[in-house]
């Protein structure tokens, strides 16, 4: 036992295994006939499963990262002047050495945390060490697959499967962050001294690739169909399967293929056409195997895409419905209603944390347009008779999923009583300039606030976060919008054509796009945006960042794509105007405005270094291969 645990411990960077040393302070202390041994722990199917258990809970859940859950570090959200202390707020101010725990992120941050933490409980798991030990315990299994003697060719097909899987996974996690690292597939002895060398990018990614296309070819569609799978039917939701294997497959292959890894790795700073097409047919691939019927998967109809982030007097259902491919697994159903639904409304609204999170003025006007698909002027002052939009109705004949996501002013909110007849102003979003919900402590800096993953009646009026509500959010890590999107940029990319089919899905990259579109309600892809490659590009991604919205992409969105550093992506701004004439209670879309204007709230000051997160100091003085990432 001793030589056991002294094997794990390889360093910070390899290791984080703070666990297993107490873990092994707790097997002192059992009885000598709870032990057994590795033979008999990897022997049979649900033995070796038991063993595979923990690598589901090396998962962190964004959603949920303690009190306090920052997650979208782009051009999108902007946190209240309470949240001094979050990562979102040193990522505005470019200090991206917060994301550790050494440095600032404390228990603030999904990416890190003080040890790799399995229980069950959400509040402090962090992305770098639980991947380390999720890596090394993945390899471990692997190591040991040979002893898994009692067992049927399916039950060992399932094992290696979600093994491999789960080591390609973490080392994704942390490329797309970090850059190239050391591909670990071994476990490595205590007494060897680390020499593993970074890898370039594409490196990395291509041993990604060999894991999860593996894994992929091992694991069913869904567990239920399975003899093994059957034990357990009907709760087989989260577990690793094929199409989730295919998905994240495609997802490293368009990484390795975008401007920035591209660049990294062979100095260009445009796609790279071969990885494009393997992500093309890798999601094609899975996209057809959607569209046959032969998964569980398939989009949500629109009158239940909230399902998609939260459900509510349902007993606590898992949120996601059909169409949420990845998700964490989460400490208590119940937990998730005292504080993700507190997080997008002034604080006297909900009775929670003072630091909240709203949708900043400049990512709503870019992006989210008009019902009959042309976006907004660039000058929102502006009326556009091209679109229809009028300055003092910036509400009306909006795109269906603004209505969705966003909580403009005059929005109504509280739906029942308001005892209190001095607080009835509260009733609908006041979010005009000096409105009660620009409150400056807990309000909206922006003059817009989200109700994407929480439902409006989430307030102290309503309740809805109360436990007879029983609302559940979990926002996924993945979806099938999301792989029509990637697809549609995957193919167009590397098949150079609005046109072109991947050579497994006859879709093209209009088509996928209109897919997400038609479910919206929205109209397809405007034809002023199909003349040409890069126009529609354009055109694309403003859908990836319609559609995915406060979901946690945009910032890698804006690294991958090198857009990160550029205007206008690095300012924040604010929606500044004055309600003008009668204000409808029942149509917010009717109310008037006047004096309207965008102020910055703050512009970021980044540079190349900005493209890739540092380090840590510890690990990176363990060995000269390790090094730095350039400029920090």
């Amino acid at each position: 036992m001793k030589n056991h645990i002294k094997s794990l411990l390889k360093g910070s960077v390899f290791g984080a295994m703070l666990l297993f040393v107490c873990s092994c302070e707790d097997y002192l202390e059992r009885t000598p006939e709870s032990v057994i041994s590795e033979e008999q722990a990897f022997q049979n199917f649900t033995n070796f499963q038991g063993y595979v258990e923990e690598l589901y809970h090396c998962v962190p859940n964004f959603t949920l990262s303690n009190w306090v859950s920052s997650f979208n570090w782009g051009d999108d959200e902007i946190e209240s002047t309470a949240g001094t202390f979050t990562f979102s707020y040193a990522v505005d101010r470019g200090n991206f050495w917060a994301w550790q725990v050494e440095n600032g992120a404390g228990n603030n941050g999904w990416l890190d945390a003080n040890s790799a933490n399995t229980n069950r409980d959400h509040k402090n798991k962090g992305l770098w060490p639980l991947a380390w030990y999720g890596i090394r315990k993945a390899n471990m299994g692997l190591e040991n697959l040979s002893m898994m003697v009692d067992a049927t060719d399916e039950e060992r097909q399932l094992i290696e499967g979600q093994l491999l899987f789960f080591r390609g996974w973490f080392h994704f996690m942390l490329i797309q962050y970090f850059g190239g690292l050391p591909y670990v597939d071994r476990a490595l002895p205590s007494d060897e001294q680390l020499t593993l060398p970074r890898m370039t990018y594409h490196e990395c990614a291509d041993r990604v690739a060999q894991d999860l296309e593996r894994a992929s070819e091992l694991l069913p569609i869904n567990w239920d169909n399975t003899v093994a799978g059957r034990r357990t039917l009907s709760k087989n939701q989260l577990r690793i399967n094929k199409i989730m294997a295919l998905g994240y497959l495609g997802k490293n292959y368009l990484w390795a293929g975008s401007p920035l890894m591209n660049s990294v790795s062979t100095g260009s700073q445009s796609y790279d056409a071969e990885y494009c097409r393997k992500a093309a047919d890798t999601f094609g691939e899975l996209l057809q195997l959607v569209e046959s019927g032969e998964t569980q998967y398939a989009l949500l109809p629109f009158d239940r895409y909230h399902t998609n982030f939260y459900t509510m007097g349902q007993n606590w259902a898992l949120a996601g419905g059909t169409e949420a491919i990845f998700r964490s697994t989460y400490y208590s159903a119940n937990d998730t209603h005292w504080r993700v639904s507190k997080q997008y409304k002034p604080t006297f609204m909900d009775e929670g944390d003072p630091t909240n999170y709203y949708p900043t003025a400049n990512y709503v006007h870019h992006n989210f347009g008009m019902a009959n698909g042309l976006p907004l002027p660039e000058d929102v002052t502006q009326a556009d008779p091209e679109s229809g939009y009028d300055p003092h109705y910036p509400w009306k004949g909006r795109d269906p999923r603004f209505y969705a996501a966003i909580a403009y002013d005059g929005v109504k909110v509280v739906q029942g009583a308001i005892p209190d007849a001095g607080e009835e102003v509260n009733r609908y979003a006041n979010l005009y300039r000096g409105g009660s919900y620009r409150e400056v402590v807990t309000g909206s800096l922006s003059g817009y606030a989200s109700r994407k993953f929480s439902p409006l009646t989430a307030n102290k009026y309503d309740r809805a976060y109360d436990w007879g509500s029983s609302l559940h959010i979990n926002v996924p890590y993945m979806r099938l919008a999301d792989i029509y999107l990637m697809y549609a940029e995957a193919t167009l990319m590397g098949f150079n054509s609005l046109g072109a089919t991947s050579t497994t899905y006859g879709g093209t990259p209009v088509d996928a796009v209109n897919i997400i579109r038609t479910r919206a309600g929205m109209v397809g892809v405007h034809e002023k945006f199909l003349v040409s490659q890069d126009i529609f590009l354009q055109e694309l991604r403003r859908e990836r960042a319609v559609e995915l919205a406060f979901e946690s992409h945009r910032f890698n969105d804006l690294r991958r794509w090198m857009l990160l550093t550029e205007a206008p992506y690095t300012v924040k701004t604010s929606y500044e105007f004055d309600r003008a004439g009668e204000f409808n209670t029942e149509d917010p879309t009717q109310n008037r405005i006047i004096n309207m204007r965008e102020e910055v709230i703050i512009e970021r000051n980044f540079t190349s270094k900005h493209y890739w997160l540092p380090l840590k100091l510890t690990d990176v003085s363990l060995y000269p291969e390790f090094y730095q990432n350039p400029g920090w």
